[in-house]
């Protein structure tokens, strides 16, 4: 499985799927998060740091570019928002060639270029009705298996109001 489209009624559906990512994602993982404003990318993000144990504030990374986050149990996840920056070099300054980060989830990747990793995992959200549609892509082994995973565990299927299926788009 290399891709697959879900409908995300509403927002508990959105943590839900934040939620199950967590859970089932490999060590290190890298996603990439595309969507305008106010597609839930934020939320999404947040929902999935509650999930692998983050405490106290989650803030947005619009201002600051980068947050830092211990994950229990070790490692480290970094929430980055790149909206507000014009070119990728300026990423420079925030040492991210240096990151031993755990997880990458990364808000317009597009504006980072060659200065970010390569991603397991895109996700498109985007504005669909009253709720929101979420376009999950692997894009390295470690992604397919971790979309293959949750697709036999049928955990997806049990998302709020939703229903998955495997993308055409990609041949997959």
């Amino acid at each position: 499985m290399t891709g697959m489209r879900l409908q995300l009624d509403n927002p508990e559906a959105t943590e839900e799927l934040g939620a199950l990512l967590a859970a089932h994602q490999p060590v290190p993982a890298v996603v990439f998060l595309h969507g305008d404003l106010g597609a839930g990318k934020s939320t999404l993000a947040r929902a999935w740091l509650r999930a692998l144990g983050v405490t106290g504030a989650i803030r947005s990374p619009t201002y600051t570019l980068v947050e830092h986050y211990p994950l229990p149990g070790g490692g480290l996840a970094m929430h980055l928002d790149l909206y507000r920056i014009g070119a990728a070099g300026e990423l420079e300054f925030l040492a991210l060639e240096d990151a031993e980060a755990t997880l990458w989830l990364v808000e317009w990747p597009e504006r980072g270029g060659d200065a970010l990793p390569v991603p397991d995992l895109e996700i498109a959200l985007a504005i669909s009705g009253t709720g929101r549609a979420a376009d999950l892509a692997a894009t390295t082994p470690a992604g397919r298996g971790w979309l293959t995973r949750l697709a036999q565990k049928g955990q997806l299927r049990a998302l709020p109001e939703s229903s998955p299926e495997e993308s055409a788009a990609d041949g997959g």
